[in-house]
Order: structure tokens, then C-alpha cells, then sequence
């Protein structure tokens, strides 16, 4: 998203103006101590303005009226030339560059160490000088020989980022290590009160919803929502909504609205209203088509709820849809019931492993000798699924090897770690059991895009799994158990599922169609049910006529054709007609192979099927899950429960959507001006650069 620089007015009357050269040169409306600001060397061409996010001048003078700040000239400035950019000077003995701020003290020394004499040999190099150029100081003037300070506003903006993108709270800026390591470095330096931050990234927070906002009124097409679900270290309970589109150019896209914090009993009411008011601040409530939920009962009926008001405003068709993955993680975990002992004290093994590189080159040797695998570390131990099933390849795969380094290293890791013949063998049938479950999460992680047509093809599968397991006549009781406690799963998931929506959701899937949707979904009800539906709301009423076509052709010849092609004209028209049904011409045709891109295919299809392709753009937006699968499935998602188990309540809901807009390529905000990042780590960079040279010539001196 490209949002325009803008130009920002504070309480106080002053106002900054943003631009590529400039970088911000002040901020009003929060207050702060003058004192933040420090002294400061600024481009020639900027008039002294405050860069502080707060003052405590007043009034609404314009800033061309205030009074210039005394400007300092120097005989050195004719020995130096300023490059086309503006942004520096240029020795003109040497050719050595300077930032333009840098102080004229510095420039001196830079003459008396390197060009010695130059006060009588440079005539002839500064007569091709240009009038002697101006520095503007902020505040007061440095004594020359000393580098010039960093605007410690700036620090602070620099500071907002990395607490953002790092996921931090404000609070972490009051540790007294921090502040003691800033004040090592300049005993001047002045971070903001914690309160400060927090209003800021408030402010952040408001002006970059606001252009979230805007953006979701450019969506011309129908919008789908995800709810996921957590409780913080302080026993508060959030919500997170996400609303995800295609837009007119087939492409993905996905933005966090809000992060929620559902006040106590948090039931499904209280759900209910949050995300009501989250549909109402965006005005996205006519345009949504479905909601995602975690499989809980409160969310259930939130959208149950959410549907009925929907309905009574007659506000379009709504769905919502259970997640997949979870369900799937459920079932996976009554799979692994009778191991879960045994996969604990391999992971106790693994873990050594990957802490101790003694034992995981034993391993690796003893994996030759018994040709059982190569094998790399460290090796995944979560206590998620890949983690769990990377147990079982171990055991499975290298129970020999396994067994040769605890019996090597037996005063280290102990005896218990040995496995039993009958634990072996209970390991193995799990394993086999279990390694089309694998393969199945393993795909849906690696998926571009696990449409609901794709995620109802592999859970179909997973219950074909599960049948088999339970008839075999070789399954022993104890899995054929747990694979009772699965089946109870998978129904459920499918009862919930299984309806028009997912139906015309699933068709659309170039790959799926109708051959591959499952048999408790194909029916020749939802069928015309479909066909009624995209007759009823994407038929030639919302489009240009297709016959309108032929209106250029018969103005060609001033609108004079003969009887003839009259006739045949209208023949023409009548076999398109009967042709609009484009669905049943789409579903006629066979299935796509399944490594196909679904919106690359429907992006070079649209203009065969202009009025389907509309139907599959707001459909395909419909999710499967309400978590990515990799986020549940694998060690990716522990360190996204981490970090919002230990966010502070008051800081959850700004830092983790402004990171995640961030992340979305929407531009950090303060009220309508842009951050401009780049060009403060410029400042910043020719504050370095300036002071280590400063720091050599005095080395040199």
C-alpha cells in the first residue's frame, strides 16, 4: 500500500512536514520535556524547527517567522565543495567526504592533519569556491572540535521500531541495564518516560488502523474472517481477527483487523460483541462472507449468533467453518495416547543429543555402522506434532543406534532410556499407523494456499485411515480404541463442515471439482443448489450483457445490415445464452492436476468464465483453518504462544498489530504523517561515520 507524505499539526500550532530529504522535524500533541532535545547540527536548507515529539513553545506562529537561530560561517567552507545531493561536503584537496552537519571544527582539523599549508596552497582551489555556505543550529551552538549530537527524539522513534519488531513492551526501555548501558555509551542520552512510548504507540496504532481501514473500502469483492483464541500471563483472554480476500489480480491477501481482549466470563457473548464492533469499525459487515473459527463452543455460538443478524438484515449469504487443523491435531493426539510415555523419554534422548555434540557424533557413527539413516542435528523435540513424530522416526528407524549410545554413554543418560522389546513394537505399529497423518500436515504446511476443496480432500482421506485401522482384523484392541476416539472426531468435524457453502467453495477448486469432494458432500441437491446460487447472484442482471458484444459490430456499417445477418446474428446470440451457465461448462471439464496454482489458473481462466471467476474470487477466500498449519503442526508455533503468553495487557493490541501491518508493507504512522525510517537510520549513520572520524584526527593529532 503507498499512502501519500502528509503534513501534521500539533495542539501547539507548529506542524512538520514529512519528505525524503527531511526526514520529520517536529512532532506535536504529546507531551514531553524541551530538554529531550539536544543540541543539533541540521542540513543547511531545514529551518531550525523543534524534532522533539512535544514542545513547550506556543502560539501558531508559522515557522518562516520565527527568528533565525545565529548561523555560523567558516573560513574552511571555501576549501570544501557540496556534492549534487546536498547531503555532504567534499575535501577539495583530497576528495574526502563529510556530512553536510558535520561540525567546522572537525572540517579544520581535517585541513591542519592532512593538507598542512593548505591556508597558503589552496588559493587556487578555493577560488572556484561558491559563496560560503550556512549550517542552521538547533538550540545551542557546539564549541568547535566537538562531533555533533544526535537528535535523541530520533533515538527514540529508532527505539519504537525495534520494540515493535522485536515484540517488546515500552516497559522494557525502564530496565535499569538498558539505561545504564545508553547513558555508558553518551551520559547525555534521554529515553522517554514509559508513559510516553505508551501514548505513542497508541497514536501509531489509530492512524495506521486508519489506513487499514481505507483500504478494506478499495476490496470489491467478498471478504473472509478468522477468530483465533489465547489466554496471557495475566489471565487475560484475547481474540485475534483476521480477514483475508482475493483481490482483481488473483492475488492472496491477508490483514490483521484487531487483537481483542474479551472481558470476563468471556463467553460467547462477550465474543459476540467484539467482533461485532471490529465488522462495524472496519464497515466490512455486508461484505463478509464467512468466519473461521478455533472448534470451541463459545465461538460456535458467537457465530451462530453473528449468522442470525446477518440473515435478519438480509445481509447476504454467511457460513462459518470449523478449523481443519485443530481438529486434526485432536484426532493425531488420540493416535499417539498409548506411546506418549515412550515418546517423552526418547525426547529426553533427543534432547541430549542436540545439548551434547559427543553423543550426536555417537550417534551418527553408530547410525552407519548399523546402516539405520543419516541422520543431522539438532533434531525437532517440540511437543507438537512434528516433534512427537520425529520420536517415533527414531525409534522406528535407529532403535538399534539408539540403543548403542545409551548403553556408550550409560552414567550420562541412564538406563531408563533403554526401550523395552514390546515398547519397540508398540512404537512401530503407531508409527506405520500414523506416517499417512504425517504426510497429510506435512502437505497442508508446505501448501501455497490449502483451499477448503484441497483440506476436505485430505481429511476424507485421514477417515478413510481411520476405517481401515478400525476393521483390520490385525489392529490390536489397544489402537483399535484410540482409533474409535478418532472416528468420533472426524465425524463431528464432518457434520460441522459439510454444507452448500463448503460445497460451492470446494467445486471451485480447479483440482477438486466435483470428483475428488468427498461422498458425504457430492450430491446432486447441492449441485443445483449451486447452479441456483451463482445464477441468482452472479448472473447478467450484476454484468454487461453478452450480448452487448455484437453492439460494436452492427455500428460498424452505420447500423445497415442485411436480413441475412440479422438472422444470423440473432442465432449467435441465442447459443451464448445458452451458454452462461459457465458452471456447468467449468464443471464438464476435467480436474486440474493437484501441483497447479488455483489463482494463477482462475487469473488466466477469467475471461472464459468472467462471471464464475467473480463467484470463485469470493469464494476461494474462505479458510480452512483458523491457524496456519505450520503454526500448529511444528516448533513454529511455540514461539508464537510465547510471545503472546508474556505480552503485558497494556501493550497486546497496539505492538502486535502494528507489527503485523508493518510486516504487511503498511507504513508506520504517527496521526497522518509517515515514519520515515530510512532516512533517520541516514542521520544516524552519518552520525557514526562523523564521529569516528572526528575520533581519528584526534588520534592523528
Amino acid at each position: 500500500m503507498n499512502f501519500a507524505a502528509g503534513i501534521v499539526t500539533g495542539k501547539a500550532g507548529s506542524s512538520m512536514d514529512w519528505g525524503v530529504n527531511t526526514a520529520y522535524k517536529t512532532y506535536k500533541g504529546v507531551e514531553v520535556e524541551p530538554k529531550h532535545m539536544m543540541d543539533m547540527t541540521l542540513i543547511p536548507s531545514i529551518d531550525p524547527i523543534d524534532i522533539g515529539l512535544g514542545s513547550s513553545e506556543k502560539g501558531n506562529a508559522a515557522p518562516s517567522a520565527k527568528p533565525r537561530k545565529k548561523t555560523m560561517t567558516s573560513v574552511y567552507l571555501k576549501f570544501f565543495e557540496t556534492v549534487p545531493d546536498g547531503k555532504s561536503r567534499r575535501c577539495k584537496f583530497c576528495g574526502q567526504s563529510y556530512s553536510i552537519a558535520t561540525a567546522t571544527g572537525n572540517l579544520g582539523r581535517h585541513l591542519a592533519n592532512r593538507h598542512p599549508g593548505y591556508d597558503k596552497s589552496g588559493d587556487a582551489a578555493a577560488s572556484t569556491a561558491t559563496a560560503p555556505q550556512t549550517t542552521v543550529i538547533v538550540k545551542k551552538s557546539q564549541p568547535q572540535g566537538k562531533a555533533h549530537q544526535v537528535d535523541y527524539d530520533h533515538l527514540n522513534w529508532l527505539l519504537i521500531r525495534w520494540l515493535i519488531l522485536a515484540s517488546l513492551p515500552p516497559s522494557t526501555l525502564e530496565e535499569k541495564w538498558l539505561v545504564n548501558s545508553f547513558r555508558f555509551l553518551n551520559p547525555s542520552i534521554q529515553l522517554w518516560p514509559g508513559d510516553k512510548y505508551k501514548a505513542v504507540f497508541r497514536e501509531v496504532f489509530r492512524s495506521m488502523q486508519e489506513d487499514v481501514r481505507l483500504s478494506l473500502e478499495q476490496v470489491s469483492s467478498k471478504l473472509s474472517i478468522i477468530l483465533d483464541f489465547w489466554t496471557s500471563y495475566e489471565s487475560f483472554f484475547y481474540m485475534s481477527v483476521t480477514c483475508q480476500w482475493i483481490d482483481e489480480s488473483w492475488s492472496f491477501r491477508k490483514v490483521l483487523l484487531d487483537i481483542c481482549h474479551i472481558p470476563y466470563p468471556c463467553g460467547d457473548s462477550e465474543i459476540y460483541h467484539s467482533l461485532e464492533k471490529v465488522l462495524e469499525n472496519y464497515n466490512i459487515e455486508n461484505k463478509v462472507l464467512s468466519c473461521t473459527h478455533d472448534n470451541s463452543q463459545n465461538a460456535i455460538h458467537a457465530c451462530h449468533t453473528l449468522k442470525e443478524k446477518f440473515d435478519g438484515q438480509k445481509a447476504g449469504p454467511f457460513c462459518y467453518i470449523p478449523c481443519a487443523a485443530r481438529t486434526l491435531n485432536l484426532i493425531i493426539d488420540d493416535g499417539l495416547r498409548t506411546t506418549k510415555p515412550v515418546i517423552s523419554r526418547v525426547r529426553e534422548f533427543a534432547l541430549q543429543l542436540n545439548e551434547c555434540t559427543d553423543f550426536s557424533e555417537d550417534f551418527i557413527q553408530f547410525s552407519m555402522a548399523y546402516r539405520e539413516g543419516s541422520w543431522k542435528f539438532p533434531v525437532d523435540t517440540s511437543a507438537r506434532w512434528s516433534g512427537s513424530y520425529q520420536m517415533l522416526d527414531i525409534v522406528h528407524k535407529a532403535g538399534k543406534t539408539m540403543e548403542a549410545v545409551v548403553r556408550k554413554n550409560g552414567e550420562k543418560l541412564g538406563d531408563r532410556m533403554i526401550l523395552t522389546a514390546t515398547e519397540k513394537t508398540a512404537v512401530s505399529i503407531v508409527h506405520g499407523y500414523l506416517e499417512p497423518f504425517y504426510k497429510t500436515t506435512n502437505n497442508m504446511c508446505t501448501t501455497k494456499m490449502p483451499t477448503i476443496g484441497l483440506i476436505l480432500f485430505f481429511m476424507d482421506h485421514i477417515s478413510e485411515m481411520i476405517t481401515v485401522c478400525r476393521e483390520s482384523r490385525h489392529t490390536p484392541e489397544w489402537l483399535k480404541s484410540a482409533a474409535e476416539d478418532m472416528a468420533k472426531k472426524a465425524r463431528s468435524y464432518s457434520s460441522q463442515v459439510c454444507n452448500i457453502f463448503t460445497y460451492m467453495t470446494a467445486i471451485l477448486d480447479p483440482r477438486i471439482k466435483c470428483e475428488l469432494i468427498p461422498e458425504n458432500l457430492n450430491s446432486e441437491n447441492h449441485l443445483e443448489e449451486a447452479r441456483a446460487h451463482f445464477m441468482r447472484n452472479y448472473s447478467t442482471g450484476h454484468f454487461p450483457s453478452v450480448t452487448s458484444a455484437y453492439g460494436a459490430h452492427e455500428m460498424e456499417d452505420g447500423g445497415s445490415v442485411s436480413f441475412a445477418e440479422e438472422i444470423a446474428r440473432k442465432k449467435r446470440r441465442g447459443s451464448i445464452v445458452s451458454a452462461t451457465d459457465e458452471l456447468t461448462q467449468y464443471l464438464s471439464e476435467p480436474p486440474a492436476p493437484m501441483p497447479t496454482d488455483v489463482l494463477e489458473w482462475w487469473k488466466v481462466n477469467s475471461t472464459r468464465y468472467p462471471r464464475l471467476s467473480v463467484m470463485a474470487r469470493d469464494f476461494l477466500a474462505v479458510q480452512a483453518t483458523s491457524v496456519a498449519p505450520e503454526e500448529l503442526f511444528c516448533s513454529k508455533g511455540d514461539e508464537i504462544d510465547k510471545l503472546r503468553f508474556s505480552m503485558p495487557h497494556d501493550s497486546t493490541q497496539a505492538i502486535l498489530c502494528i507489527k503485523s501491518w508493518a510486516q504487511d508493507g503498511i507504513k508506520f504512522k504517527y496521526r497522518s504523517t509517515e515514519i520515515d525510517y530510512e532516512r533517520l537510520m541516514e542521520l544516524a549513520a552519518a552520525l557514526v561515520a562523523d564521529n569516528n572520524v572526528t575520533s581519528s584526527d584526534k588520534k592523528q593529532k
